[in-house]
This record gives C-alpha cells, sequence and structure tokens, in this order.
C-alpha cells in the first residue's frame, strides 16, 4: 500500500474561487503543485499534456506536477469553478507514484466543499504558508483519496502500466523503444497498448514523447542550457525535432516558453 505524501511536504495552500465568461480559457500552462479543482456549473475542457478531459459540473479533479494543461471553458455560459492549490517540496518517485494511483475525477465530496469554504473563509486571517491553512490543504488531498479509494479500486493504474510509467521516468532520456517498455513491464507490447488505453492514456510511445516534452520545457524554464544541450539530455533527436514537439503540445516555441518563465521572474 502506497503511503500518503508527508506533510512536511506542503510547503503552502491555496484556495481560490472564479467565474469564467462564455468561451474563456486559461493557459497553456506547466502545474508545479498538486492542485484539486471544483467545478459547480458550465463546463470544462483541461487539455493535459495534449490530451482533453472533460470535467462535467459537481466534479473534483486531481492536477499534479509536471504536466503542460489548458483550460477551455464553456462557450455558451459562464463556468464557475473552485480550486485548492498545494506547493510542495520536490516529490519522489514514490510519492508521485502515490498520486498517479488516486482517481482523475470523481463526484464532488460534500467534505471537500466544506474545506474549500473555510480555506475562503479564513484567506485573510492566515498567509499561505501558516499552518491552520497547510492543515486544511493536506486535509483535502486526504478526503479527496479517501472519498475516492473504492472508485480508484476499480479505476486504479494495473502493474505493468505503472511499471513502464516508472521506467519511462528513469530512462526517458535514453533510446527507449515499445518492445523494451513492455518487458519491463512484464506484458507483450500489444497488451501493454491494451492497458494503456484501459487506463485513459495515449499509447506508450506517446506518453513517452509527451513525458520527454515535460521535462524538456522544465530544463527550458529552469536552466541556461541551450535548446541542442536540451533535446540531448532528454532523448530527443535534435534542437529542430523538440523545437518542433514543444510547439506541437504546449502551443509555443522554447523561446517563448523561456521568455515567458524568465520574464515573469523580473
Amino acid at each position: 500500500m502506497r503511503q500518503p505524501l508527508p506533510y512536511d511536504k506542503i510547503t503552502s495552500a491555496y484556495a481560490g474561487t472564479i467565474v469564467y465568461p462564455p468561451k474563456g480559457t486559461y493557459g497553456p500552462r506547466m502545474q508545479h503543485d498538486v492542485q484539486l479543482v471544483l467545478l459547480h456549473s458550465g463546463e470544462l475542457d483541461i487539455h493535459i499534456d495534449g490530451i482533453p478531459h472533460a470535467v462535467k459540473p459537481g466534479q473534483a479533479v486531481l492536477l499534479k506536477p509536471r504536466h503542460n494543461e489548458y483550460f477551455v471553458f464553456a462557450k455558451h455560459q459562464e463556468s464557475w469553478h473552485r480550486w485548492i492549490t498545494l506547493s510542495t517540496g520536490t516529490l519522489t518517485e514514490q510519492e508521485l507514484a502515490y498520486l498517479d494511483g488516486l482517481p482523475f475525477r470523481m463526484p464532488i465530496p460534500e467534505s471537500l466543499n466544506a474545506i474549500t469554504d473555510l480555506m475562503l473563509s479564513v484567506r485573510g486571517e492566515f498567509s499561505w504558508t501558516d499552518d491552520p491553512v497547510r492543515s486544511l490543504g493536506y486535509a483535502a488531498l486526504n478526503l479527496f483519496a479517501a472519498s475516492g479509494s473504492s472508485h480508484a479500486k476499480k479505476q486504479q493504474e494495473h502493474p505493468s502500466v505503472l511499471a513502464a510509467l516508472g521506467y519511462i521516468r528513469q530512462h526517458y532520456a535514453n533510446d527507449v523503444s515499445l518492445q523494451t517498455m513492455a518487458a519491463h513491464a512484464g506484458v507483450t507490447p500489444e497488451h501493454l497498448v491494451r492497458l494503456f488505453h484501459a487506463g485513459q492514456h495515449p499509447t506508450p510511445i506517446r506518453y513517452l514523447w509527451q513525458y520527454r516534452v515535460v521535462k524538456a520545457t522544465e530544463l527550458l524554464t529552469l536552466s541556461g542550457l541551450t535548446v541542442g544541450e536540451i533535446a540531448s539530455r532528454c532523448g530527443f533527436k535534435s534542437a529542430f525535432h523538440l523545437s518542433r514537439l514543444v510547439k506541437e503540445q504546449t502551443g509555443s516555441t522554447p523561446t517563448e516558453l523561456r521568455k515567458s518563465a524568465w520574464g515573469a521572474e523580473h
């Protein structure tokens, strides 16, 4: 059984609420935190690493770090959502695996609504880093996990999928094939593709390239390495290949991503 995130990994917690007008969008952005999004009215499609996920009113979703996100709201009506953001220290592979094992969406638990109400009500009394607010945010994540336990048992990632995802995280910089992923996961390549599909993932190879883009985007925004150096470190064939896939997945060129990230820091 995977252990939940340690409380001391939570560095701050914040709750917010917003109503988007018709045709509203947000992003694209790189998710660096753990975030619960509660949709109360309207419509929402969250594109995660280029894959759209429909969210219905009355549903809560869990967003995890190291993924590109783009929010598209209803075309013909306002959309109201609230959120709880948990900023964390660097998460280990085991902690990321714990998050991967949680359900992506579920009906909003009433207890989660109550915690969101409380976090919003104390915004003027405490800072994001104060223990009372961090404790509430931590409780919200644990309630989401507990409320989805029976749901998660039905939709939990297959062990072979988790093995393949872990292999990708460890070896994305190297020459990785479907055959090597399947061998590590203990299944045939064809069966691994079917398991990924059943878990609502793209194909293993597409997931690999999406993860490489995520890692490349991190280096683009957090380091001074050249595009060519980043391409070499993240498993791309060339700087041009990296630039093309980054543009396809995020909507921005490497130069635009770097300028946006570095400009925001000054």
